[in-house]
């Protein structure tokens, strides 16, 4: 029974103590698990929108199986905050994505409960199907279930799991989340299909619909079966997608509807005995009326006012440089008509969404389909456009065979605009643009370059657009600018060729990329300290300045090379042909400053830059060790200690 004050949710810790309440209660919990989720976002920002459309879906997983033993996989991850909060982390959900806090997705280090981790999209049918074998083959019992949402399953990885699933006839369950809306609209013909299931007439007339056993459903929910799958067979794509691909299909139910989901997840849990693919319809951003009438329903929010909704966003001190790739994209489009723009469900955060509007024929979001993104981008060049394909660093990475067979064994012109390079903050490890640099450059042909400013990104997206003989990338970091004054108009830039923005004859700090910054905040400490310093943008990696390192290399005794990116990137191809040009005989100081070999864990960008080693203070403190400086006062302590 609640005491006076006491809600539901102040009763359960753990999902075990879920299993005494009634229905009415298990609603009742629904009801402060939607509120303490808000209270919590609303202090730490966070994936509010997608959080709040599985509340009732959650307690109704949780109260129906048992976790952990049964494995509860969400797909991506951004709909787990309430999951966390019934999984012993209520306590810690005001630390969520801050330094030493929660992390944003599930995460198995984090918790029992969850059994895989999670952040990029489309993987929980693949790991699930692989829980399912595994528990299997050892003999045990428990079942394995999979949230996945509409958006997410419009990657070919989804389909390729439901088939190999359909294939052994495990018992797995899957749970489609359909809120018709992943990050940007979902797109293509499963957005259609499921649009088209549950807005037909007949479809509106029933509850569920089972395989071939629609006796195996709860009386209440058999009547209108028979004849909807009548319908199925009507659809456009030829009957049901997810029956043909082995699954019995159970669907669509309201995913806010607390009685019918213990109905039907129960039934499920009690009959099924193969692959089983629940369809329920949530709203994103639900019960929290300015989610709902957000044109995102607040995916992604800062801190914000629960009352209002208002968010606690700063004033940026310059614009960031999304925007400035945005806009410089645009201006070149006015005139060159052969420009387009793709992007894989991300034309928000890749700034797409501002050309969409401008060029609407000439935008395309291909959906969560990376491969894909980048295949259509070489058949585009292959027939004489100049496509500009925009996706973060760390998407990237799903489509890197299509980028070396069907784009730089080809020599096709398509340009890659990399996004979110380097240390992202909140996000943390698993949305990191720690790789791209050293996945690119080993590919023959391609030119690879980085922005170190914004006015620097509106000249690189001009060069992108002017090479025509091969593929290019250009990347840049997230957040804001540094400030600099952005040209009219982008001029594209000598391919290869690097520039000295600060000389010195000591030191020589060789930058690529974001650090820029920081090199010069070094440089003017190691002047305050008499170690007189140049800094240097290389902007390319692949071509390098040869001539710029030579000039480097023979005139300092210390050349030290600094990216935002992980080793065997840009310092590995600095000391590749240092070595091979016979520069590394006459006895220079060559340091390398990378990301370190680890993931680095969420936090702001500058606790992360701190944790890697790549601010202003490390580079002074590589720069002294290279010259002994440090070694030296190291000995100068000991005599003193000693004479002491």
């Amino acid at each position: 029974m609640t005491r006076p004050g006491e809600t539901v949710l102040d009763r359960v810790s753990i999902p075990a103590d879920m299993k005494s309440l009634s229905n009415r209660d298990l609603a009742r919990l629904a009801d402060d698990l939607r509120q303490e989720t808000i209270s919590a976002v609303s202090v730490t920002g966070g994936h509010l929108g997608a959080s709040l459309g599985v509340v009732e879906l959650t307690v109704a997983i949780h109260a129906v199986f048992d976790t952990p033993r049964d494995k509860l996989i969400f797909d991506v991850g951004h709909q787990a905050y309430p999951h966390k909060i019934l999984t012993g982390r209520r306590d810690r959900i005001r630390t969520l994505r801050k330094g030493g806090g929660l992390s944003g997705f599930t995460r198995r280090s984090e918790s029992a409960y969850d059994p895989f981790g999670a952040a990029h999209s489309s993987t929980s049918i693949s790991a699930g199907l692989g829980f399912a074998v595994a528990r299997d083959l050892m003999g045990e019992s428990g079942d394995v279930i999979c949230v996945i949402g509409d958006g997410a399953l419009s990657a070919g990885m989804a389909y390729e799991a439901m088939n190999n699933a359909g294939h052994l006839g495990k018992r797995l369950i899957v749970i489609l989340n359909d809120n018709d809306m992943s990050i940007s609209p979902p797109v293509g013909a499963m957005s259609r299909h499921l649009v088209k299931l549950y807005t037909e007439r007949p479809f509106q007339e029933f509850k569920a619909l089972a395989k071939g056993a629609v006796s195996l459903l709860p009386p209440p929910l058999r009547e209108g079966a028979a004849r909807a799958r009548a319908v199925m067979k009507d659809l456009v794509i030829g009957g049901s997608l997810f029956e043909d691909l082995g699954f019995s299909y159970v669907g669509p139910v309201d995913g806010h509807d607390m009685n019918q989901l213990l109905k039907v997840l129960r039934t499920v849990r009690e009959r099924a005995d193969g692959p089983v693919l629940v369809h329920a319809l949530t709203e994103k951003g639900k019960g929290y009326e300015p989610a709902e009438n957000a044109a995102d329903k607040y995916h992604g929010v800062a801190r914000f006012d629960i009352v209002t909704g208002q968010q606690k966003k700063s004033v940026p001190a310059a614009p960031a440089y999304t925007s400035v790739f945005a806009e410089s994209l645009i201006r070149q489009a006015e005139s060159d008509r052969t420009i387009v723009a793709v992007t894989a469900a991300m034309s928000s955060g890749t700034g797409l969404d501002k050309f969409q509007k401008r060029f609407p024929a000439r935008f395309f979001d291909v959906g969560i389909a990376e491969q894909h993104g980048v295949t259509f981008c070489a058949g585009l060049a292959a027939a004489g456009m100049r496509p500009f394909c925009a996706i973060y660093s760390t998407f990237l990475q799903r489509g890197y065979d299509q980028i070396v067979h069907d784009v730089a064994l080809q020599k096709l012109p398509v340009r890659f605009a990399i996004d979110r390079a380097g240390l992202v903050g909140e996000d943390g490890a698993t949305h990191a643009g720690a790789f791209d640099v050293g996945y690119l450059t080993n590919l023959p042909g391609f030119v690879v370059m980085a922005a170190a400013d914004e006015a620097d990104l509106v000249h690189m997206v001009a060069t992108a657009a002017a090479i025509d003989d091969g593929p290019s990338a250009f990347r840049y970091p997230r957040g804001e600018g540094r400030g600099v004054a952005l040209p009219e108009a982008g001029v594209a830039l000598d391919i290869g060729r690097g520039r000295i923005l600060r000389e010195g004859g000591k030191i020589a700090l060789l930058s690529f990329g974001g650090r820029l910054a920081e090199c010069l905040k070094a440089a003017t400490e190691l002047e305050a300290r008499g170690l007189s310093t140049t800094v240097a943008d290389a902007r390319f990696a692949k071509p390098l300045d040869h001539a710029l390192i030579r000039q480097l290399v023979r005139h300092h005794e210390v050349v030290v090379t600094i990216e935002e990116g992980a080793a065997g990137g840009f310092g590995a191809h600095v000391l590749h042909f240092l070595a091979a040009d016979g520069a590394l005989d006459h006895g220079v100081r060559i340091r390398t400053m990378t990301l370190p070999d680890r993931f680095i864990d969420h936090d702001t960008p500058q606790a992360m830059y701190e944790a890697a080693g790549l601010n202003a203070a490390q580079i002074v403190a590589t720069a002294e060790a290279a010259l002994g400086i440090e070694a030296a006062r190291a000995r100068q302590g000991v005599i003193r200690a000693a004479i002491a």
